[in-house]
């Protein structure tokens, strides 16, 4: 069993500590490609030291390897340093020596920062499974183009029995985007029992009935979501001062329950005064395993 094995071996069996001595000791060994890359992996996935990585993999990839890999990893670094263009760059080699979800996913969150909305969606499709988190990005990306026929019938396709179902609040959100508040209304209904209360889409929700006129419904939701914060602001009063909970911490979390309180008593009238509850939309970045020699994911140890 040769160093690398030896590492990956270490690092399946949770032992993160002599992994990454023996990934460190194969780089020493021999600057190669895989170890480079195998090390790289390892500071940005399990040491959360993008910088360390970045070095490394900078290094993997001059000497032009023929694995997607290292490219891969270079562009969710640059991802995470904001560097769009650099991640597209590095993220479109990877797609021509191998087109895997992770590059496409990842490639239309730069797109996306760059308002190059025609080429995030396209990406973003390539990625998609059935109505999760990236058709969700696809179909916003579509609204955002003033596709809205086409991001509707995607929209209205998708399966809440489906493995990677994004949720139920999501699919309101869109709907919500497209102006179909009916629609929106009743995805808010499906998740209501499911989906902690937070003002923002209760502040949604809210926005919905009341462009349809639902006003009973208003009194219902805004009652309930009041209750549960009166109780949450009670409980945090009665808990005791700890070591890991100081007042100071107690004093935080009352401040922002009373202000998400003061929002829920005041959400009709703003509403009422034309304030639309923004969508809390963001994108994220998406890896994978890319160690070489993994076994657990069938990779082949590098060759040219």
């Amino acid at each position: 069993m040769n160093i690398n094995q030896k590492a990956i071996e270490m690092f399946e069996q949770n032992e993160s500590e002599k992994a990454l001595e023996l990934f460190q000791q194969a780089v020493k060994e021999s600057r190669d490609v895989q170890s480079l890359n195998n090390l790289a992996w390892f500071y940005l996935y399990e040491e959360e030291k993008p910088d360390r990585a970045l070095e490394l993999i900078k290094k993997a990839v001059e000497m032009t390897p023929s694995s997607h890999f290292p490219y891969n990893i270079l562009g969710e670094i640059y991802l995470k340093q904001k560097h769009w263009k650099k991640a597209i760059v590095a993220l479109q080699k990877s797609i021509s020596i191998n087109s895997s979800n992770e590059a496409h996913h990842n490639i239309a969150v730069a797109y996306y920062h760059l308002g190059e909305f025609e080429q995030a969606a396209a990406h973003f499709l390539q990625a998609a499974k059935d109505s999760d988190i990236v058709m969700f990005y696809h179909i916003k990306c579509l609204i955002d183009l003033g596709r809205t026929t086409e991001a509707k019938e995607k929209l209205d396709a998708f399966n809440e029995k489906a493995d990677d179902f994004v949720g139920e609040i999501e699919v309101a959100d869109l709907y919500i985007e497209l102006r179909c508040f009916e629609e929106a209304i009743h995805w808010f209904e499906k998740g209501y029992n499911e989906y902690a209360k937070t003002p923002n889409w209760i502040g949604r929700f809210v926005y919905c009935l009341f462009k349809t006129n639902q006003f009973s419904r208003i009194d219902e939701v805004i009652q309930k979501a009041i209750e549960i914060k009166e109780e949450e602001i009670k409980d945090v009063q009665l808990e005791e001062i700890e070591e890991n909970w100081t007042e100071a911490d107690k004093n935080e979390l009352l401040e922002e329950y009373t202000e998400e309180l003061y929002q829920y008593k005041n959400m009709v009238e703003v509403i009422k005064a034309g304030y639309v509850p923004p969508l809390e939309f963001e994108t994220y970045s998406t890896g994978s395993c890319y160690l070489f020699g993994c076994k657990t994911h069938q990779h082949h140890e590098y060759e040219e």
